[in-house]
């Protein structure tokens, strides 16, 4: 690529960037009926194989949910239908009572204001953690602006407010490819919180922590619940019981059973087909 090609595309990304931050969808989110996220009938088939098969599941504003199941349930596939990563066969998603997911894209969903965080972090290892937050914060504005933007005092703010939710204050100025696996996971979460999302989506977030991590994912975890809601997909069955109120657990790309972790351990299909293989 010549430098004239490579100026034409970087004016190019400029535009793509600057038409996403005009044409921003109406993010106002109707949960009079206090719930945030409603999944019906949601179908999706791969070569034949049901990944998804007839699946409802209702989350309520606020609270913090977590989903479990076999490798294969649907977990995953329900987070990317969620998220616009997938099409789903046929089926709703609604965000609040108004906003239909399934007619968005990736980048229009999480500009409502969903995030979701994968199983293995995705940090900028050369870049510090308060420059990770920092491009973060920036992601909905065009490159040219980002290159020159200075942050104003309520940015600067919010940044040291995520830094000390997510207990990385003292690390701030270190290379997030220094910090534990644990506190990259913690880094993850709070580059999604700079944006300010209403709802998380938070894919296996204490595999490969130590026990001490695994405590502190849980308090912050917790923590955040309440003014935001917070789905959870983990294996981990102790980790989602310090942490459980409602749990959803998915067999076969459908609802199995849902309920407190104390009705989930104690409702005989689940042991069947997967608590009892677990343990």
């Amino acid at each position: 690529m010549t430098i004239l090609q490579g100026a034409a595309e970087f004016m190019r990304q400029d535009q793509v960037w600057s038409f996403m931050q005009q044409s921003q969808p109406d993010q106002r989110i109707n949960v009079s009926k206090q719930v945030i996220l409603y999944v019906e009938g949601l179908n999706l088939s791969f070569d034949g194989f049901k990944a998804l098969n007839n699946l409802n599941l209702y989350v309520n504003d606020g609270e913090l949910r977590c989903l479990i199941g076999a490798n294969g349930a649907g977990k995953t596939t329900l987070m990317d239908v969620i998220t616009g990563k997938t099409e789903c066969d046929s089926g709703s998603v609604y965000f609040g009572q108004t906003l239909n997911l399934l007619e968005r894209d990736e980048a229009q969903i999480a500009q409502l204001g969903i995030g979701r965080k994968f199983q293995k972090p995705t940090v900028f290892a050369a870049q510090s953690v308060f420059d990770n937050l920092e491009l973060s914060l920036k992601t909905n504005k065009g490159v040219m602006a980002t290159l020159f933007a200075r942050l104003n005092s309520a940015q600067t703010d919010r940044i040291y407010q995520v830094l000390q939710t997510i207990g990385l204050k003292q690390q701030c100025f270190m290379l997030a490819g220094a910090l534990s696996h644990g506190q990259k996971q913690w880094l993850e979460i709070g580059m999604l919180l700079v944006s300010e999302p209403r709802l998380l989506l938070i894919d296996e977030p204490v595999a490969g922590m130590t026990a001490e991590e695994t405590e502190r994912t849980a308090e912050l975890l917790t923590s955040l619940a309440g003014e935001r809601t917070v789905i959870v997909v983990e294996h981990d069955m102790e980790f989602v019981r310090s942490i459980a109120r409602t749990v959803t657990v998915l067999h076969q790309g459908s609802v199995l059973a849902e309920g407190s972790m104390n009705d989930i351990q104690n409702n005989q299909a689940v042991i069947d087909v997967y608590l009892g293989e677990s343990q």
